[in-house]
């Protein structure tokens, strides 16, 4: 085994008393970004879009393979690994998120394939960001339910559960202080996907200067997208 390997299978090998985080939100939001990715009208050639998918794939059951059902355990390779995805389907993204202004732009395409277009890069847009934040932020999954609170990496975002041991005994009970708790995938999609819509923070913030050029990113690009779709619809009306 990887002398940097964590492994949670038992509660002796574990430095808190949290559950590991499922693996499935986490993939179907992957799967949903890929086919979204792969059905989008593009210049791109098919073969090299598919090539992306597959590279995705691959590294998606690998993972799989390795944490089945829950997190319990990281390796140096399944840490890359799972970095490489988010960051893959992200980068491959940002370019289709360019070629479809370029099209709105243009006026190439007719008015609902534009649109349609518009919607898949938006959607996995969100998706790709989440999962970026997701395995950044405190280390990435594992790290945040293994590792000692104070052994773990700068938080990259704050959110509300991380200030509330002081409100009413209802909310103070699920607090990061009272009940130990950590964000899993649901709530970096949750905050991807209102960041993407308000084109700011809402109830999570971030800290550190990466966490803040990554959502300054989404935020323009959401903007940039619905502003221009926007103008688009107009001129079809005209």
């Amino acid at each position: 085994m990887n002398a940097r390997e964590t492994t949670t299978a038992s509660d002796d090998k574990r430095a808190r008393d949290v559950a590991p985080e499922h693996r499935w939100p986490a993939v179907i939001g992957t799967l949903v970004a890929l086919i979204a990715y792969a059905l989008l009208p593009s210049v791109v050639p098919p073969a090299a879009r598919w090539a992306v998918v597959g590279v995705c794939v691959l590294m998606l059951v690998a993972l799989i393979v390795y944490n089945p059902h829950r997190l319990t355990r990281e390796s140096r390779w399944s840490r890359r690994a799972e970095i490489a995805l988010a960051v893959l389907i992200l980068a491959a993204n940002q370019i289709a998120f360019v070629e479809t202004i370029v099209r709105l732009l243009n006026k190439h395409g007719n008015g609902s394939e534009i649109l349609l277009a518009s919607l898949q890069v938006w959607v996995t847009n969100v998706i790709a960001f989440g999962l970026v934040y997701w395995t950044m932020d405190r280390g990435g999954p594992v790290a945040r339910v293994t590792v000692k609170r104070s052994e773990l990496p700068l938080a990259d975002f704050r959110f509300p559960q991380d200030e509330d041991k002081d409100d009413v005994d209802e909310v103070a009970r699920g607090s990061s202080q009272t009940m130990d708790w950590v964000p899993n995938y649901i709530d970096y999609f949750y905050f991807s996907l209102s960041n993407s819509m308000a084109f700011s923070p809402t109830d999570t913030m971030p800290l550190r200067h990466r966490a803040k050029l990554l959502m300054a990113l989404e935020s323009f690009a959401g903007f940039v997208l619905l502003a221009l779709v926007i103008a688009r619809a107009v001129s079809l009306i005209g």
